[in-house]
C-alpha cells in the first residue's frame, strides 16, 4: 500500500477478528474509509491441522466486519481476500467469476463461506464490499511453511552446502503464481470502482511446482533431480492438482495485469534472500 502513497501513518490497535466487540471498538477509533480484511489463517495445510482456528479467523473474522460495518452505518468500503483454492480442482477448465466452488479444504471451506458471506452483505443491505478471488501470490515476506519460500530458502542451502537434499511434498500439482505487490494494486483499485464487484485476481499463466522447482535450480546451474525428494508424508489429506485462472474481466473492467512472471518472481525471492 506504501507503493501508492495510501497509507501516510498507521495506528496501532489491538484487534480479535473473531471477537465482535473488538471489532467494533477498533471502527471506532479508526474510522476507516476502507478496509482490507487480510487476516486469518494463511495456510492450506495449516488448516488440516487447524481447521476450527481457520474457520474463525477467517469466517468469522469476516462477518463480524460486515457486521460492524451495518451497524456503523457509515460509507465504510469493504474488501475480503479471496482465494482461488475455493475453485478446487478445475481439472485443466479455466475458472473464472461464473465458476461454481468446490472447495477441497478447511481453508478454502473457510474461504468460500466469506466469499458467500460479501455477497450476501452486498446485496442485501447495499454495502459496497467486495472479494478478490486471489490465485498464489508470492514475495520474500513468506515464511518456510509455504513451499515456494521453502523451495528457495531450500536450494540457497544447497548452493551454500547448508544441506544436500529438498524434501518436498506432491510436485505433480498446477497453480498460477503471481507477484504479491501486483496483487495489492488490484485490490486497491477494485476499492476505488464506482460499483463494488468481485474479481479473479491472477496472472492467467499456470505452472507445475516441478516447473517452479526446476526455474529455482537452474538459477545456480543445478539439476534439481539430483536433490530433491519427493515425500510422500508431506502430501496434503486432499489436494488440488490443477488451478487454471482467468483474470480477463479485471483487465477489461480495471485495466489490471500482473507485471511479473514465475522467473521473475523466482529472481525477486532470490535476491532478497541472498541480499
Amino acid at each position: 500500500l506504501s507503493k501508492l502513497n495510501i497509507l501516510d501513518d498507521i495506528n496501532l490497535i489491538s484487534l480479535a477478528p473473531n471477537d465482535f466487540r473488538s471489532v467494533i471498538k477498533a471502527l471506532d477509533a479508526v474510522k476507516p474509509n476502507e478496509i482490507y480484511y487480510l487476516a486469518g489463517l494463511t495456510s492450506v495445510g495449516l488448516s488440516f491441522e487447524q481447521p476450527v482456528e481457520c474457520m474463525e479467523s477467517i469466517s468469522l473474522g469476516t462477518l463480524n466486519f460486515l457486521e460492524a460495518i451495518r451497524f456503523n452505518r457509515k460509507k465504510i468500503k469493504f474488501f475480503n481476500a479471496g482465494s482461488s483454492e475455493c475453485f478446487g480442482n478445475t481439472n485443466k477448465e479455466i475458472a473464472n467469476e461464473k465458476t461454481v466452488f468446490s472447495p477441497r479444504s478447511p481453508y478454502a471451506t473457510a474461504k468460500a463461506t466469506a466469499f458467500w458471506m460479501v455477497s450476501n452483505y452486498r446485496e442485501s443491505y447495499n454495502l459496497f464490499c467486495c472479494s478478490g478471488i486471489l490465485g498464489n501470490h508470492e514475495s520474500p515476506l513468506r515464511n518456510k511453511r509455504f513451499v515456494t519460500k521453502k523451495i528457495v530458502s531450500g536450494v540457497w542451502d544447497i548452493v551454500k552446502n547448508k544441506s544436500n537434499e529438498l524434501r518436498l511434498g506432491n510436485l505433480d500439482t498446477w497453480r498460477d503464481w503471481g507477484w504479491a505487490p501486483d496483487y495489492v494494486e488490484a485490490m486497491y483499485l477494485m476499492m476505488q470502482s464506482k460499483v463494488p464487484e468481485d474479481y479473479v485476481i491472477a496472472t492467467g499463466v499456470t505452472n507445475s511446482l516441478k516447473d517452479f522447482v526446476s526455474i529455482a535450480f537452474k538459477k545456480f546451474n543445478l539439476d534439481h533431480n539430483k536433490f530433491v525428494i519427493s515425500d510422500e508424508k508431506l502430501f496434503r489429506p486432499s489436494d488440488i492438482k490443477y488451478s487454471y485462472l482467468d483474470p480477463s474481466k479485471i483487465l477489461r473492467n480495471l485495466n489490471w495485469k500482473s507485471e511479473k512472471n514465475l522467473e521473475n518472481i523466482i529472481d525477486s525471492m532470490f535476491e532478497d534472500l541472498i541480499n
